[in-house]
């Protein structure tokens, strides 16, 4: 008699980067459930920025003096790409305050005592933000366009060049999620992270070229608005969209926009990414 044989298969454990992945899918997909249990959260989203764009277009339309011109079209395109970058750049303290409660809930914990991949927790939770993101940017383009914004207003440009400026956009906001999963990891509340969240975005975003023309601020402070990595992004869309205000300057990053938008968003990612996962590690024991 033949004696009988263990036909049970054996699966080959999955590659580091293969469960990494795998993990930070799901998630990413609990907490995408979880902002489509709380619809309010993605409206108060939309409503903010939507604001912006009607307050700053009618409200300072016809004062700002965009090269030798206060006519409010001009600024209406011109304004657009600095309230698109905005938007994303704000969703930073949604992502603090998202961890700073998995936190204070313990839910972390409880990820932690799961056999999945350490930055998995992170990774999930910023890809949800960009998502969530990327529809409010969809919806504010179209409110955008009611108002009145149009691309090709100032040179021309092609489909390619939008898409290509809204990646740029959306890569500029992922990055943000990191610097914001970072605070929400180092504070004890929702509150103080949505705090600490949000108040050092307001010199980062008005001391730029986004709302105003950097070439008529004092020296000083110009040099600092031409190296901010938020007035990169905001001049390569303008350039990408075709519309007013692309300044002529001696600063690298003006000169070369695109490439410098790709490069201060990969280096935020890859710093701030290294320092939440290492924060998550300590603060999770």
């Amino acid at each position: 008699m033949s004696a009988a044989t263990d036909t049970t298969p054996v699966t080959a454990p999955a590659s580091p980067i293969g469960q990494s992945v795998r993990d930070s899918l799901v998630i990413a997909r609990r907490n995408l459930i979880r902002m489509t249990r709380i619809p309010e959260m993605v409206l108060f989203g939309i409503i903010q920025p939507v604001m912006f764009v009607v307050l700053f277009t009618y409200v300072f339309g016809g004062s700002m003096k965009i090269g030798n011109t206060t006519d409010p079209d001009v600024y209406k395109d011109f304004l657009m790409a600095g309230i698109f970058a905005q938007t994303v750049t704000f969703a930073t303290a949604g992502s603090a305050a998202g961890i700073a409660d998995d936190m204070q809930k313990g839910l972390v914990d409880r990820f932690r005592s799961l056999p999945m991949a350490r930055g998995a927790v992170l990774t999930g939770r910023t890809v949800a933000d960009l998502v969530q993101t990327a529809i409010t940017l969809l919806v504010l383009a179209i409110v955008a366009l009611i108002v009145g914004w149009r691309t090709g207003s100032a040179d021309p440009t092609s489909i390619g060049e939008i898409l290509a400026g809204f990646a740029l956009l959306l890569l500029l906001g992922y990055a943000f999620t990191w610097i914001g999963a970072l605070i929400g990891l180092s504070v004890r509340t929702p509150e103080a992270a949505t705090s600490g969240g949000i108040i050092w975005l307001f010199p980062v975003t008005f001391i730029s070229n986004a709302f105003v023309d950097s070439s008529q601020m004092t020296p000083w402070l110009r040099h600092i608005a031409e190296w901010n990595p938020f007035s990169a992004t905001v001049q390569a869309c303008r350039e990408l969209f075709g519309n007013p205000g692309v300044v002529q300057s001696d600063a690298w990053p003006m000169q070369h926009p695109v490439w410098a938008s790709l490069i201060w968003s990969v280096l935020i990612i890859a710093v701030f990414r290294t320092l939440a996962v290492r924060k998550y590690r300590s603060a999770a024991i």
